[in-house]
C-alpha cells in the first residue's frame, strides 16, 4: 500500500481501536485483526479505490507488504527457535533441574524477584531473547515463590529494552548512533558513537524503569495499582494467573515432561548453550558490529538436537520435541504478524506525521526535550515499534536541536537524542501492541492484557519522573 503524508486524525484511528478492544474483548489478536481491516478499509476509501479492492485486497496487500519482509522473518524465526530451544530445555529436565538447584538456596519471594532482575540485566544484547529467557527460566521458580506470572513479565519487560538501549555495545546503540550521522556535527560513526555514550546519563527513562524494578523487587517501594492485586491473589491463593487469564503460550510449552528416565544435566543442556548463545552472539558483534542472534539460536538448535540423540533421546522424540516447541511459539508469531501489520498500516497513514505536526508549535529550546520525550512516547505506543518511531523522529528532532543550538553539540542536543531514545522505549513499554511486551507475556506464560495493565502504572511513574527530568535540562541548559 502507498505511504500517504497524513490522512489526519483518522490516522490514529486503527492504533486507538487496536488497543480499546483489546481491553473490552481481551483477546488480542481478534483486536489487532479488526484494527487491520478497518484500517485497510479507511486507506481506501482515502484513495477512492473500488469496492473490492477495499473489501478484498488492501487487507491481504496489508499482510503480504509487512509480513514479507527480512525484519518480521528475523523476528519469527527466532521465536521459533527459542520456542524450539525452551522445549529442549524441559525434555531434558534442564529447565527443572535448574529451578530445583535454585529452590533449594530457598530464596525468599524477594530473592526470586532479585534474581530475575539482575538475569534480565545480564542478558542485554538482545531485547527479543532477553525477555523469553527470564520468563522460561525463572517461570517454575517464581511460581513456586507465589510470585504472580504478571510481575515475572513486569520483571523481564524492565530488563529487556531498557537495558539494551543504555549499553553502548548494542544493536540498540547502533542503530541509534547510526541515524545521528550527518546531522548538525556528527559527521562520523566515531562522533555519533561519542554522542550515544554522552546521552546514557541523560537517558531517564531507561534509567529509571531498570532501577523501579530493583526497588519493586527488594521491597524497598511496595507493589500498587493492578499489580498488588496480582501478588496478592498470588500470595494468598497460589493462584499465579488470574482465573480469567489467557497465557500467551501454546499448551505445548507449558504442560512439557522431561523423558522418562533421562538425567538432568544442566550445564550440558542449559548453561552451556545459552553460554554458546552469549558468546556467538558477542563476537559476532565484535567482529561484525552486529550480533547475529538468530544465528546462534539456530546453531545451538543443530547442537542440542544431535547432542540429545547422543545421550540417549530417540530420533522420533526429539524430532515431536522439535514440532512442540514450533507449536508453543506460535501464538506469539500470530500476535507479532498483526503487530507488524498495525505498525505498517500506521506508516501508510501517516500517523507520525499527524502527532508531530499537532506538537510542533510547542518545540521552543526550554522545552525541546521534553516534547519530543513526550512525541516519541506517544508515537511509539501508537504504532508498537521504538525503532520505528527512531527512524522517524531522529531525523527530525536531531536536526531542530541543532538549529536551536547555532550547530554546537550542547547538553539540549544530547537530552534531546536521549528523550528520542527514552520515549521511543517508554512508549513501547505500555502498548499492547509493541514485540518485547508481547514477548515478556509469551516468555512468562501470562495473559497479555493482564501484563500491560499490571505494568502500564509502573511505566507511568518512571515516564514522569523522566519528564519532570527532562523539564529540568530544558529550563537549566536551554
Amino acid at each position: 500500500m502507498e505511504e500517504l503524508t497524513s490522512m489526519g486524525i483518522i490516522s490514529i484511528i486503527p492504533a486507538l481501536l487496536a488497543i480499546a478492544l483489546s481491553f473490552r474483548t481481551k483477546n488480542t489478536i481478534v483486536a489487532l485483526a479488526v484494527a487491520c481491516i478497518t484500517g485497510t478499509v479507511l486507506v481506501g476509501i482515502h484513495e477512492g479505490q473500488g469496492l473490492v479492492d477495499i473489501l478484498l485486497l488492501n487487507f491481504p496487500t496489508l499482510l503480504k507488504e509487512n509480513l514479507g519482509t527480512t525484519s518480521f522473518s528475523w523476528v519469527m524465526l527466532l521465536n521459533t527457535m527459542i520456542g524450539i530451544l525452551v522445549a529442549y530445555f524441559q525434555k531434558t529436565g534442564a529447565i527443572q533441574g535448574f529451578s530445583q538447584w535454585v529452590h533449594d538456596k530457598k530464596l525468599s519471594r524477594k530473592g526470586s524477584q532479585l534474581i530475575a532482575w539482575v538475569l534480565g540485566m545480564f542478558v542485554y544484547f538482545s531485547d527479543s531473547f532477553s525477555p523469553l529467557f527470564v520468563g522460561c527460566t525463572m517461570r517454575s521458580i517464581t511460581d513456586k515463590a507465589r510470585i504472580s506470572r504478571e510481575k515475572l513479565a513486569y520483571i523481564a519487560d524492565s530488563t529487556s529494552a531498557p537495558v539494551s538501549v543504555l549499553v553502548p555495545i548494542t544493536g540498540w546503540a547502533a542503530y541509534l548512533s547510526g541515524l545521528a550521522v550527518g546531522v548538525g556535527c556528527i559527521a562520523t560513526q566515531e562522533d555519533a558513537s561519542a554522542l550515544f555514550i554522552k546521552a546514557i546519563p541523560f537517558n531517564f527513562y531507561a534509567l529509571f524503569a531498570v532501577a523501579f524494578v530493583g526497588l519493586i523487587a527488594s521491597g524497598i517501594v511496595k507493589d500498587f495499582g493492578p499489580m498488588k492485586k496480582a501478588e496478592k491473589r498470588a500470595m494468598e491463593t497460589g493462584k499465579v494467573l488470574a482465573d480469567s487469564a489467557q497465557p500467551l503460550t501454546g499448551k505445548e510449552l507449558t504442560s512439557m515432561e522431561p523423558y522418562p528416565g533421562f538425567k538432568p544435566r544442566v550445564f550440558l543442556n542449559f548453561l552451556l548453550p545459552v553460554l554458546v548463545i552469549i558468546t556467538v552472539a558477542m563476537s559476532t558483534y565484535a567482529a561484525f558490529k552486529s550480533a547475529k542472534t538468530m544465528e546462534a539460536f539456530t546453531l545451538v538448535v543443530i547442537l542440542m538436537s544431535i547432542s540429545m540423540m547422543i545421550q540417549g533421546i530417540p530420533f522420533k522424540e526429539v524430532m515431536d520435541t522439535l514440532t512442540n516447541g514450533i507449536k508453543g511459539a506460535l501464538p506469539a508469531v500470530i500476535l507479532l504478524a498483526l503487530a507488524y501489520s498495525v505498525n505498517g498500516l500506521s506508516k501508510t497513514m501517516g500517523t507520525a506525521n499527524f502527532i508531530i505536526s499537532v506538537t510542533e508549535g510547542l518545540l521552543t529550546p526550554h522545552l525541546l526535550p521534553a516534547v519530543i520525550f513526550i512525541v516519541s512516547a506517544i508515537m511509539a505506543f501508537a504504532t508498537g515499534s521504538s525503532w520505528g518511531t527512531f527512524a522517524i523522529c531522529m531525523p527530525i528532532a536531531l536536526p531542530l536541536a541543532f538549529n536551536m543550538t547555532g550547530g554546537q553539540l550542547t547538553t539540549i542536543v544530547v537530552a534531546v537524542f536521549a528523550a528520542v531514545a527514552g520515549g521511543g522505549v517508554f512508549g513501547d513499554h505500555c502498548s499492547p501492541l509493541s514485540d518485547t511486551t508481547i514477548l515478556s507475556s509469551m516468555g512468562s506464560a501470562s495473559d497479555h492484557l493482564d501484563h500491560v495493565k499490571t505494568q502500564l502504572p509502573y511505566a507511568v511513574v518512571c515516564g514522569t519522573v523522566a519528564l519532570v527530568a527532562y523539564l529540568a535540562v530544558g529550563l537549566i541548559a536551554g
